[in-house]
């Protein structure tokens, strides 16, 4: 196994990486523009870690304005081996209490506007998705957290809303119908694009409140949601801290190799202005 490079995108209440040393600033430009914020880049423990603010420094990146192909392109480009995303999340399911942590294991789509994939234009993939998380990824990040003295659900499915607003009651009694666990704004397309660019994947949700389902609970609100974040900030950096010293062998991750099979674009029908724009993606498959 090569030495590994851990990705992490840090969602609200998360914007830094203690810990880190040999610490350096990376701007970058993707093909997609640039990602929300400069990455930093340094070394935890064996592992070197990018760590990127998922909404910008200051929290000014609004969830349907996100780059996401942007910040998944960048990762790629500069090596990451594994991707984990940190999300603050709405409880759909009494059973999760706020300040809880839930690794998820699958979602449902419910954003709007957003670009999804990278094959949008002179080139077509279909990329296996079934499955969106890298297990072993998963479960070394829940053992992480655990570890990080987090009460954990391994485990949970993520309805992911367009935002920004929050939902209404009658589509948070809904989204319960239908068995989710958490409610979000930012994992989808995160995780469709990280399956493209053949990075394991795993998503720690921080439950923060119980949406405006509950009958006895207050409704959501920033300044709730923020207080509750803060104080799980620090377990949310330990389990990151915990992780890089048990990262599984990216070989194994259903991940690797997703593109493979997965382009049905005749190799003489590629544009050209295509090739050059996912190189960095698809040259090894359609050279």
């Amino acid at each position: 196994m090569t030495p590994p490079v851990l990705a992490v995108i840090g969602g609200s209440g998360l914007y830094d990486a203690p810990g880190l040393t040999h610490i350096e600033e990376i701007s970058i430009r993707t093909p997609f523009g640039p990602p929300s914020d400069v990455i930093v880049r340094g070394r935890l423990g064996e592992a070197t870690l990018l760590f990127l603010p998922r909404h910008g420094r200051g929290h000014r990146i609004a969830p349907h304005r996100i780059d996401f192909r942007a910040n998944i392109c960048a990762a790629k480009m500069l090596g990451a081996t594994h991707l984990v995303s940190i999300s603050a999340v709405g409880s759909m399911q009494e059973s999760i209490v706020p300040g809880d942590f839930v690794v998820v294991d699958q979602f449902i789509d419910c954003t709007k506007t957003r670009t999804a994939t990278f094959f949008d234009d002179g080139i077509v993939a279909h990329v296996g998705f079934a499955d969106p998380v890298c297990e072993k990824t998963s479960a070394a990040l829940a053992a992480a957290a655990e570890r990080a003295g987090a009460t954990v659900h391994r485990g949970g499915v993520y309805v992911c809303i367009e935002g920004p607003q929050f939902s209404t009651r009658a589509e948070s009694r809904l989204y319960r119908s239908w068995g989710a666990s958490v409610i979000g704004m930012t994992a989808m397309p995160e995780a469709k694009l990280a399956r493209e660019a053949e990075l394991p994947y795993a998503l720690l949700a921080l439950a923060t409140d119980y949406d405006c389902w509950h009958a006895t609970e207050g409704d959501v609100s920033v300044e709730a949601v923020l207080a509750v974040v803060a104080r799980n900030v620090e377990r949310a950096r330990a389990a990151i801290t915990e992780l890089a010293t048990t990262l599984p062998d990216p070989a194994e991750s259903r991940a690797t190799g997703a593109l493979g099979g997965a382009i049905i674009t005749a190799a003489d029908r590629i544009s050209p202005e295509a090739r050059a724009r996912l190189d960095w993606l698809v040259g090894k498959y359609v050279r």
